[in-house]
């Protein structure tokens, strides 16, 4: 029992501390030394229903796929359960940066949801910014409490 309290503290923890490496992996590597890949996610050049951005997906996959592979065939469990906290988190972020922000899959349309309608709107602080730099909100999960008093109003 105190192995699987522990496994699912180790999914929790892992899952929130995502948060804090995608906001820095946004703010100093796709908008900083991987800015060519992410560029086109901002200037919305025509490439079809991919982007270059769309490379992150496997960037950003990789450590999650092998803790959880070294969590299966190796006796190092707790990496079992820190790979299915970034894979839950990369889930996340798919669902609300990919579905529900950018419409790439046309459902969740629309919400009545203050939350969602203060991340929709801090995402859409960030991509005023067509350049790398001088950008806003860098994370995905986290809002900043301005947007979410904006969301009072229903602004978004």
């Amino acid at each position: 029992m105190n192995s699987l309290i522990m496994g699912i503290a180790l999914v929790i923890l892992s899952f929130a501390s995502m948060e804090g490496i995608a906001w820095l992996a946004h703010k100093y590597l796709m908008h900083g030394l991987l800015w060519s890949l992410h560029r086109d996610h901002h200037k919305k050049e025509e490439y079809g229903f991919f982007e270059h951005n769309d490379f992150f997906f496997l960037i950003f996959a990789t450590p999650g796929i092998t803790c959880l592979a070294l969590g299966i065939y190796t006796s190092a469990t707790w990496c079992l359960f820190v790979g299915m906290g970034i894979t839950l988190y990369g889930l996340c972020y798919f669902l609300v940066h990919d579905v529900f922000i950018h419409q790439r899959i046309k459902i969740f349309r629309n919400s009545n949801s203050r939350y969602l309608r203060a991340i929709r709107r801090a995402h859409k602080m960030h991509h005023k910014h067509l350049g790398k730099e001088d950008g806003e909100c860098f994370g995905m999960l986290w809002v900043p409490v301005r947007y979410f008093r904006e969301s009072k109003t229903g602004k978004s």
